[in-house]
C-alpha cells in the first residue's frame, strides 16, 4: 500500500518550508510527499468568494487573493522534485491548470492527481488522459454517475483498470467522523473495477489505518510542519510525529493483515506444550486395569497423549502402574498422536 504525505500549500509558498516537509514526511516513513501546482489567475475569478474552512482557517474573504500567496513557481517544483529524488521519497503534486498539467507529467511523476474539484472539469480530463500517465483520482463531492462520466476519457485514451486508483474522500476540512462513509471506498473500487483507495480529512489518524484494514492501495493524509501556521488547511493536518505515527500504525496492519491462510505460526509453537494439555490418571491405576472415565483427566503440559484421543484411552487395558497426574501411555502406536502433530490447515 502507498502512503501519500499531503503537503499540499502547508509551505504557504515557501520553497524552504516545502523542503522541511520533504524532509519530515522522509523522517515519517511517507513512500510519497504531493504538492499542488497551480496559477491563482487561472484557477478562480476575481469575485469567487473562500469557502467557509478558508475564511474560518485563513481569514481569506477572496480565493484568489489566499491562492496568490500559496503559489510556488514552477523552478520550485523541478528543485523540489531534485529533492525528493535526493531523499528518496516519491515527488507529486496535483496540477489544477492544463499548463500545469504539461509541467508536472515533464516531470516524470509515477502518477497524475486529479483533485476532487476538477472531476467534472472534462477539457482538465482529456488533457490528464493525453499524458498516459497512471493517474489517482479523488472522488469528494462526487455521485456514481459523475465518477463514471470523469473514467471515459481515460478510458478512451487506453488506461487499463491498474492504471487509474480511484479515492474515496470527503470534501470537508475536518470531515466529521459520521460524513466519512469509508465503507464506501470499497463500494466504488468494486463498481468500477479500478484499485481504491482514500483521502482523509478527518482529525485524528483512526480512519486512514482503518482504511488500510479494509484494503485500501492509497491512503493520503494532509500534514503541516505547525497546525498554528496561519493557512487554510493546517488545522485539518497532521503535524510530523502524527504522520509518523500513522504510517507506523498502517505499516503495522499490513504485517497483521497477512495471507488469509489459517495456520501455526512459528512464534506461537513454543506456547504449545505449555498451554494444551495431555491424558493424565486421575488416580492410582494397576497395570493391567480396564481405564475408565474416572481414571483419567486433562492437564497441563501436553508432551503425552492429546486429549483427542480419550476415546481410545477410555476401555483400553493399563500398560503399567500410573500413579495421580502420571501421563498415561498405551501400546498401540499407530494412533498415538499429539496435539501438535495435528496439522490442520484451514482456509
Amino acid at each position: 500500500m502507498k502512503i501519500i504525505a499531503e503537503a499540499g500549500v502547508n509551505h504557504n509558498g515557501s520553497l524552504d518550508t516545502a523542503k522541511k516537509m520533504v524532509d519530515a514526511a522522509v523522517q515519517a516513513g511517507a513512500d510519497y510527499i504531493k504538492f499542488q501546482t497551480f496559477h491563482a489567475h487561472s484557477l478562480v475569478t476575481a469575485l469567487c468568494e473562500a469557502a467557509d474552512y478558508q475564511k474560518e482557517n485563513a481569514g481569506a474573504s477572496s480565493q484568489k487573493d489566499m491562492l496568490k500567496n500559496l503559489e510556488l513557481k514552477y523552478e520550485d517544483f523541478k528543485n523540489l522534485k531534485a529533492y525528493c529524488d535526493e531523499k528518496g521519497i516519491g515527488f507529486l503534486s496535483t496540477a489544477f491548470d492544463e499548463d500545469s498539467i504539461d509541467f508536472i507529467a515533464s516531470l516524470n511523476p509515477d502518477y497524475m492527481k486529479v483533485p476532487s474539484g476538477e472531476i467534472t472539469n472534462l477539457p482538465f480530463l482529456r488533457k490528464m488522459a493525453s499524458t498516459g500517465i497512471p493517474v489517482i483520482i479523488s472522488t469528494g463531492m462526487s455521485t456514481p454517475e459523475e465518477i463514471a462520466k470523469a473514467l471515459n476519457p481515460f478510458r478512451k485514451a487506453g488506461y487499463g483498470n491498474e492504471d487509474i486508483i480511484l479515492l474515496h474522500c470527503t470534501t470537508q476540512y475536518p470531515t466529521p467522523m459520521e460524513d466519512v462513509n469509508l465503507r464506501a471506498m470499497q463500494t466504488v473500487s468494486g463498481n468500477f473495477g479500478h484499485p481504491g483507495g482514500y483521502s482523509d480529512h478527518t482529525l485524528g489518524i483512526e480512519v486512514p489505518i482503518a482504511a488500510a484494514t479494509l484494503g485500501a492501495k492509497v491512503v493520503e493524509k494532509h500534514f503541516t510542519l505547525d497546525r498554528n501556521m496561519e493557512g487554510p488547511d493546517h488545522k485539518a493536518s497532521l503535524e510530523p510525529d502524527e504522520l509518523a505515527d500513522m504510517v507506523r500504525s498502517i505499516r503495522n496492519i499490513e504485517k497483521a493483515l497477512g495471507h488469509g491462510v489459517k495456520e501455526v505460526k512459528d512464534s506461537e509453537k513454543q506456547n504449545i506444550i505449555a498451554a494444551r494439555r495431555s491424558i493424565v490418571a486421575a488416580r492410582h491405576i494397576k497395570q493391567g486395569e480396564v481405564i475408565t472415565e474416572e481414571d483419567i483427566t486433562t492437564k497441563r503440559p501436553a508432551t503425552g497423549l492429546s486429549p483427542m484421543l480419550w476415546d481410545k484411552v477410555v476401555g483400553s487395558k493399563a500398560v503399567k502402574d500410573f500413579a495421580p497426574d502420571d501421563l498415561i501411555e498405551i501400546d498401540e502406536s499407530g494412533w498415538k498422536l499429539s496435539m501438535p502433530s495435528l496439522g490442520f490447515n484451514w482456509k
